[in-house]
């Protein structure tokens, strides 16, 4: 019987009576450095940017881009805003203490229309100040969007396509299809009639032009003739929209404080 002398002595972290046993993790710089220069190369990727600022705020910014999408999901190419998405994120903001005030960012071709009028039922219903701001286009449902805040800025370069509901695919030939258009329409007109300074009269007006679009009726409205008219408050960039939600959350805040003293 030969008795080995030499004791067999185990690498530090490991167990010797498992000689499978994964060692402990040391930290490599240079695989630190790799993982690092991966998630840089990522965020360009995602974002074009090496490195996204944070900063902490009080004001939350939701973006409407591209197509509403609705009840049903539109191709992967298509950018969108989900409605399932945004949704959420509105009774969330509206539940947040740490949240005072709704930035809207809007650059629309428009979408889904009751999809599109349900988050601007939402927006409009909400007890925080909100401000948008038509980036590029708030056209077709995007309208009663941009108006649903408490004050709406437009850019000079920004327009609005104004038209109504149109259907794409497969309409049954009956009365009652004409009469739901028409409800329909009539719910739009309501909305943007009721939360703009735009007369009824003139809404329609621009709704039902025809000549200026081709093969269709409708306006396309530039930024300085939506706000002259009434459609939008103000011409404005994003310092313009930051500065006014910061007034108006400072007089919302002001009238709780009475509101409770009164109480």
């Amino acid at each position: 019987m030969i008795v080995n002398d030499n004791p067999v002595i185990a690498p530090p972290g490991t167990n010797p009576e498992d000689p499978h046993a994964n060692p402990s993790p040391v930290e490599n710089p240079k695989k630190s450095r790799q993982a690092k220069k991966v998630g840089t190369t990522e965020t360009i990727q995602e974002l074009g940017s090496t490195e996204v600022p944070t900063a902490k705020t009080n004001i939350h910014v939701m973006t409407i881009i591209g197509q509403i999408e609705g009840h049903m999901v539109l191709p992967p190419q298509n950018k969108t805003t989900k409605y399932e998405h945004v949704m959420p994120q509105l009774v969330a903001i509206e539940q947040a203490n740490d949240i005072d005030g709704l930035l809207l960012v809007l650059n629309t071709v428009g979408g889904d229309v009751e999809a599109g009028l349900a988050i601007a039922e939402m927006i409009a219903s909400m007890s925080k100040p909100t401000v948008s701001i038509v980036l590029g286009g708030g056209h077709s449902i995007g309208a009663p969007i941009a108006v649903s805040a408490t004050y709406s800025f437009i850019v000079e370069s920004a327009t609005m396509t104004i038209h109504p509901i149109r259907l794409t695919g497969l309409v049954i030939g009956a009365p009652s299809s004409f009469d739901y258009l028409e409800k329909m329409q009539e719910r739009v007109n309501k909305f943007v009639v009721s939360h703009s300074n735009i007369s009824e009269k003139k809404w329609k007006e621009l709704l039902y032009k025809t000549g200026e679009l081709s093969r269709d009726i409708g306006t396309s409205v530039g930024g300085r003739d939506a706000v002259r008219y009434g459609l939008i408050d103000e011409i404005g960039g994003v310092s313009q929209a930051l500065n006014k939600l910061q007034e108006l959350i400072e007089a919302y805040k002001a009238h709780k404080e009475n509101k409770g003293l009164k109480q």
